[in-house]
Protein backbone atom coordinates (compact mmCIF):
# COMPACT_ATOMS: atom_id res chain seq x y z
CA UNK A 1 0.00 0.00 0.00
CA UNK A 2 1.03 3.61 -0.55
CA UNK A 3 1.08 5.91 2.48
CA UNK A 4 -2.29 7.53 1.55
CA UNK A 5 -3.78 4.06 1.01
CA UNK A 6 -2.58 2.93 4.43
CA UNK A 7 -4.04 6.02 6.06
CA UNK A 8 -7.37 5.47 4.35
CA UNK A 9 -7.41 1.76 5.23
CA UNK A 10 -6.55 2.35 8.89
CA UNK A 11 -9.37 4.92 9.17
CA UNK A 12 -11.82 2.48 7.54
CA UNK A 13 -10.80 -0.33 9.90
CA UNK A 14 -11.02 1.94 12.95
CA UNK A 15 -14.56 2.82 11.93
CA UNK A 16 -15.39 -0.89 11.74
CA UNK A 17 -13.87 -1.50 15.18
CA UNK A 18 -15.77 1.35 16.83
CA UNK A 19 -19.04 0.47 15.10
CA UNK A 20 -18.78 -3.12 16.32
CA UNK A 21 -18.11 -2.02 19.88
CA UNK A 22 -20.81 0.66 19.87
CA UNK A 23 -23.45 -1.75 18.57
CA UNK A 24 -22.78 -4.42 21.19
CA UNK A 25 -22.06 -1.95 24.03
CA UNK A 26 -19.25 -4.18 25.24
CA UNK A 27 -15.60 -4.88 24.51
CA UNK A 28 -12.22 -3.17 24.55
CA UNK A 29 -11.73 -0.01 22.47
CA UNK A 30 -8.31 1.12 23.71
CA UNK A 31 -6.27 -1.97 22.92
CA UNK A 32 -8.16 -2.72 19.71
CA UNK A 33 -7.16 0.69 18.36
CA UNK A 34 -3.55 0.51 19.55
CA UNK A 35 -2.85 -2.88 17.94
CA UNK A 36 -4.31 -2.11 14.50
CA UNK A 37 -1.17 -1.17 12.55
CA UNK A 38 0.66 -4.21 13.94
CA UNK A 39 -2.03 -6.47 12.51
CA UNK A 40 -2.12 -4.48 9.28
CA UNK A 41 1.62 -4.99 8.75
CA UNK A 42 1.20 -8.71 9.36
CA UNK A 43 -1.84 -9.34 7.16
CA UNK A 44 -1.34 -6.82 4.36
CA UNK A 45 2.45 -7.02 4.02
CA UNK A 46 4.02 -10.14 5.49
CA UNK A 47 1.86 -13.14 6.33
CA UNK A 48 1.16 -15.81 3.74
CA UNK A 49 -2.56 -16.65 4.05
CA UNK A 50 -5.46 -17.62 1.80
CA UNK A 51 -8.79 -16.08 2.85
CA UNK A 52 -10.75 -18.60 0.78
CA UNK A 53 -8.77 -21.47 2.34
CA UNK A 54 -8.50 -20.51 6.03
CA UNK A 55 -7.22 -23.98 6.98
CA UNK A 56 -4.55 -24.10 4.26
CA UNK A 57 -1.79 -26.21 5.81
CA UNK A 58 1.14 -24.03 4.69
CA UNK A 59 -0.31 -20.73 5.89
CA UNK A 60 1.48 -18.52 8.40
CA UNK A 61 -0.24 -18.58 11.80
CA UNK A 62 -1.21 -15.69 14.08
CA UNK A 63 -1.82 -15.97 17.81
CA UNK A 64 -3.52 -12.84 19.15
CA UNK A 65 -2.41 -13.42 22.72
CA UNK A 66 -4.06 -10.16 23.83
CA UNK A 67 -7.37 -11.68 22.79
CA UNK A 68 -9.49 -8.78 24.05
CA UNK A 69 -8.28 -6.84 20.97
CA UNK A 70 -10.23 -9.26 18.76
CA UNK A 71 -12.31 -6.49 17.08
CA UNK A 72 -9.18 -5.25 15.29
CA UNK A 73 -8.44 -8.74 14.02
CA UNK A 74 -12.05 -9.33 12.98
CA UNK A 75 -12.10 -6.08 11.02
CA UNK A 76 -9.03 -7.15 9.03
CA UNK A 77 -10.21 -10.72 8.47
CA UNK A 78 -13.53 -9.40 7.12
CA UNK A 79 -11.73 -6.88 4.91
CA UNK A 80 -9.61 -9.67 3.43
CA UNK A 81 -12.63 -11.87 2.79
CA UNK A 82 -12.29 -14.61 5.42
CA UNK A 83 -15.97 -13.99 6.17
CA UNK A 84 -18.59 -11.43 5.07
CA UNK A 85 -18.18 -7.93 6.42
CA UNK A 86 -21.83 -7.99 7.45
CA UNK A 87 -20.88 -10.52 10.14
CA UNK A 88 -19.10 -7.77 12.08
CA UNK A 89 -22.52 -6.58 13.29
CA UNK A 90 -22.76 -9.77 15.36
CA UNK A 91 -19.83 -9.09 17.66
CA UNK A 92 -20.54 -10.53 21.13
CA UNK A 93 -24.08 -11.50 20.13
CA UNK A 94 -25.73 -14.88 20.70
CA UNK A 95 -25.40 -17.23 17.71
CA UNK A 96 -22.62 -15.09 16.20
CA UNK A 97 -19.25 -16.63 15.36
CA UNK A 98 -17.52 -13.43 16.56
CA UNK A 99 -16.88 -13.98 20.24
CA UNK A 100 -15.49 -11.35 22.59
CA UNK A 101 -12.16 -13.20 22.35
CA UNK A 102 -10.89 -15.23 19.37
CA UNK A 103 -12.31 -18.75 18.99
CA UNK A 104 -10.60 -20.98 16.44
CA UNK A 105 -13.57 -23.35 16.39
CA UNK A 106 -16.03 -20.67 15.31
CA UNK A 107 -14.31 -17.98 13.26
CA UNK A 108 -12.58 -18.53 9.88
CA UNK A 109 -9.02 -17.23 9.99
CA UNK A 110 -8.47 -17.67 13.74
CA UNK A 111 -5.52 -19.99 14.41
CA UNK A 112 -5.67 -20.10 18.22
CA UNK A 113 -8.33 -19.47 20.86
CA UNK A 114 -7.00 -16.87 23.29
CA UNK A 115 -8.10 -14.57 26.08
CA UNK A 116 -6.37 -15.82 29.21
CA UNK A 117 -3.43 -13.46 29.12
CA UNK A 118 0.06 -14.89 28.81
CA UNK A 119 -0.96 -18.24 27.38
CA UNK A 120 -0.73 -17.12 23.77
CA UNK A 121 3.04 -16.92 24.02
CA UNK A 122 3.22 -20.61 24.94
CA UNK A 123 0.65 -21.58 22.30
CA UNK A 124 2.74 -19.81 19.66
CA UNK A 125 5.89 -21.51 20.87
CA UNK A 126 4.21 -24.89 20.63
CA UNK A 127 3.00 -24.16 17.10
CA UNK A 128 6.51 -23.08 16.10
CA UNK A 129 8.04 -26.22 17.57
CA UNK A 130 5.49 -28.38 15.74
CA UNK A 131 6.36 -26.64 12.47
CA UNK A 132 10.03 -27.42 13.08
CA UNK A 133 9.22 -31.07 13.73
CA UNK A 134 7.33 -31.23 10.42
CA UNK A 135 10.03 -29.32 8.52
CA UNK A 136 7.28 -26.90 7.53
CA UNK A 137 8.16 -23.50 6.11
CA UNK A 138 5.43 -21.38 7.65
CA UNK A 139 5.97 -18.90 10.49
CA UNK A 140 4.17 -18.22 13.74
CA UNK A 141 3.43 -14.67 14.87
CA UNK A 142 2.18 -13.83 18.36
CA UNK A 143 0.89 -10.38 19.33
CA UNK A 144 1.26 -9.71 23.05
CA UNK A 145 0.04 -6.89 25.26
CA UNK A 146 2.41 -5.13 27.63
CA UNK A 147 0.21 -5.83 30.66
CA UNK A 148 0.41 -9.55 29.99
CA UNK A 149 4.22 -9.47 30.19
CA UNK A 150 3.59 -9.43 33.93
CA UNK A 151 2.56 -13.09 33.56
CA UNK A 152 5.34 -15.56 34.32
CA UNK A 153 4.25 -17.97 31.58
CA UNK A 154 5.42 -15.44 28.96
CA UNK A 155 8.99 -15.71 30.22
CA UNK A 156 8.85 -19.50 30.39
CA UNK A 157 7.76 -19.45 26.74
CA UNK A 158 10.58 -17.04 25.88
CA UNK A 159 13.17 -19.26 27.55
CA UNK A 160 11.88 -22.30 25.67
CA UNK A 161 11.78 -20.50 22.31
CA UNK A 162 15.37 -19.37 22.64
CA UNK A 163 16.56 -22.78 23.85
CA UNK A 164 15.05 -24.54 20.84
CA UNK A 165 16.16 -21.75 18.46
CA UNK A 166 12.70 -21.21 17.05
CA UNK A 167 13.65 -18.82 14.28
CA UNK A 168 10.16 -19.34 12.82
CA UNK A 169 8.61 -17.57 15.82
CA UNK A 170 8.00 -13.82 16.16
CA UNK A 171 6.64 -12.02 19.23
CA UNK A 172 5.27 -8.52 18.61
CA UNK A 173 4.47 -6.33 21.61
CA UNK A 174 1.62 -3.81 21.55
CA UNK A 175 3.47 -1.52 23.96
CA UNK A 176 0.95 1.20 24.79
CA UNK A 177 2.09 1.59 28.41
CA UNK A 178 -1.38 1.16 29.91
CA UNK A 179 -3.53 -1.66 31.25
CA UNK A 180 -6.91 -1.99 32.91
CA UNK A 181 -5.86 -0.48 36.27
CA UNK A 182 -3.50 2.27 35.06
CA UNK A 183 0.01 2.54 33.69
CA UNK A 184 2.35 -0.44 33.51
CA UNK A 185 4.81 1.48 35.66
CA UNK A 186 2.21 1.93 38.40
CA UNK A 187 0.80 -1.61 38.34
CA UNK A 188 3.98 -3.63 37.76
CA UNK A 189 6.90 -1.94 36.01
CA UNK A 190 8.26 -3.86 33.03
CA UNK A 191 11.65 -2.19 32.68
CA UNK A 192 13.44 -2.45 29.33
CA UNK A 193 11.47 -5.27 27.71
CA UNK A 194 13.64 -5.40 24.58
CA UNK A 195 16.75 -5.81 26.72
CA UNK A 196 15.03 -8.60 28.65
CA UNK A 197 14.06 -10.52 25.53
CA UNK A 198 17.58 -10.01 24.18
CA UNK A 199 18.95 -11.51 27.38
CA UNK A 200 16.65 -14.49 26.83
CA UNK A 201 18.22 -15.03 23.39
CA UNK A 202 15.86 -13.21 21.01
CA UNK A 203 16.73 -11.01 18.05
CA UNK A 204 15.19 -7.69 19.16
CA UNK A 205 14.13 -4.42 17.59
CA UNK A 206 11.99 -1.43 18.59
CA UNK A 207 9.70 0.43 16.16
CA UNK A 208 6.87 2.94 16.00
CA UNK A 209 3.88 0.66 16.46
CA UNK A 210 1.68 2.89 14.30
CA UNK A 211 4.06 2.81 11.32
CA UNK A 212 3.06 -0.32 9.42
CA UNK A 213 5.99 0.06 7.00
CA UNK A 214 8.49 0.12 9.86
CA UNK A 215 6.85 -2.93 11.44
CA UNK A 216 6.90 -4.81 8.14
CA UNK A 217 10.59 -3.99 7.66
CA UNK A 218 11.38 -5.27 11.16
CA UNK A 219 9.43 -8.45 10.43
CA UNK A 220 11.52 -9.06 7.32
CA UNK A 221 14.88 -8.72 9.11
CA UNK A 222 17.01 -11.84 9.36
CA UNK A 223 17.05 -13.11 12.96
CA UNK A 224 20.29 -15.11 12.66
CA UNK A 225 18.65 -18.37 13.74
CA UNK A 226 16.91 -16.89 16.79
CA UNK A 227 13.28 -16.17 17.65
CA UNK A 228 12.37 -12.54 17.06
CA UNK A 229 10.92 -9.89 19.37
CA UNK A 230 9.60 -6.56 18.05
CA UNK A 231 8.75 -3.88 20.60
CA UNK A 232 6.01 -1.84 18.91
CA UNK A 233 5.56 1.44 20.78
CA UNK A 234 1.90 2.43 20.52
CA UNK A 235 -0.83 4.63 22.02
CA UNK A 236 -3.88 3.13 23.65
CA UNK A 237 -6.97 4.42 21.83
CA UNK A 238 -4.88 5.54 18.84
CA UNK A 239 -6.76 7.66 16.32
CA UNK A 240 -9.46 9.04 18.62
CA UNK A 241 -8.40 12.18 20.47
CA UNK A 242 -10.43 11.62 23.63
CA UNK A 243 -9.36 7.98 23.90
CA UNK A 244 -5.63 8.30 23.25
CA UNK A 245 -3.45 7.60 26.27
CA UNK A 246 -6.43 7.05 28.60
CA UNK A 247 -6.42 3.76 30.49
CA UNK A 248 -10.11 4.22 31.27
CA UNK A 249 -10.84 3.23 27.67
CA UNK A 250 -9.44 -0.25 28.22
CA UNK A 251 -12.94 -1.72 28.44
CA UNK A 252 -15.39 1.19 28.55
CA UNK A 253 -18.64 1.29 26.60
CA UNK A 254 -19.04 3.96 23.91
CA UNK A 255 -22.14 6.16 24.15
CA UNK A 256 -23.91 7.75 21.19
CA UNK A 257 -22.25 11.16 21.42
CA UNK A 258 -18.79 9.60 21.77
CA UNK A 259 -19.44 7.32 18.81
CA UNK A 260 -20.50 10.23 16.60
CA UNK A 261 -17.50 12.29 17.68
CA UNK A 262 -15.08 9.42 17.02
CA UNK A 263 -16.54 8.71 13.61
CA UNK A 264 -16.29 12.39 12.69
CA UNK A 265 -12.60 12.34 13.58
CA UNK A 266 -12.19 9.40 11.20
CA UNK A 267 -13.94 11.15 8.33
CA UNK A 268 -17.59 10.51 9.09
CA UNK A 269 -19.86 7.47 9.04
CA UNK A 270 -19.23 5.44 5.90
Amino acid sequence: MTTPERKSKSAELRKDILTMLYRCQSGHPGGSLSVLEILMALYYDVMNVRPKEPQWEDRDRLVLSKGHAAPALYAILADLGFFPKEDLAGLRQLASHLQGHPDMHKTPGIDASTGSLGQGASIAGGLAMAAKQKNAGYKIYAVLGDGELQEGIVWEAAMSAAHYRLDNLVFLLDHNGLQIDGSNDKVMALGDVAAKFKAFGFHCSRVDGHDADAIANALRQDSDGRPKFIDCVTKKGKGISFMEGQYGWHGRMINEDEYKSAMNELGGVS
